[in-house]
């Protein structure tokens, strides 16, 4: 899978956000537009090691984190700083929309 352009970005953004008032809502509609459309779990690395990505959750100070775990270790990432994989995972472009936006507000 490609890394998505700026304007397909942009519409995953659009498709995201659109009826929202709010900051808040905008998260609320990312965060449901990932658990459609991001496939879990999948493997990455962290620090040097493979972990696994089980699901992610929003936050109560409207972020998405990204629950990761290791043998009986888990740890919450924040989606923004979350390494992806290669190849990417089924849905990693709702992630790249992500962290555009958030980068832009």
């Amino acid at each position: 899978m490609a890394t998505p352009a700026s304007r397909d970005l942009d519409a995953l953004i659009e498709e995201a956000t659109v009826d929202c008032y709010d900051e808040a809502e905008q998260v609320a509609g990312f965060f449901a537009c990932l658990e459609d459309e991001l496939k879990l779990p999948f493997t990455t690395r962290l620090f040097g090691v493979d972990v696994s990505v089980e699901q992610i959750e929003q936050t109560e100070h409207d972020d998405i984190v990204a629950v990761c775990r290791r043998d009986n270790d888990t740890a919450a990432i924040r989606l923004v700083d979350l390494p992806l994989p290669t190849p990417l995972p089924e849905g990693a472009q709702w992630i790249a929309a992500w962290k555009k936006w958030q980068i832009g507000s």
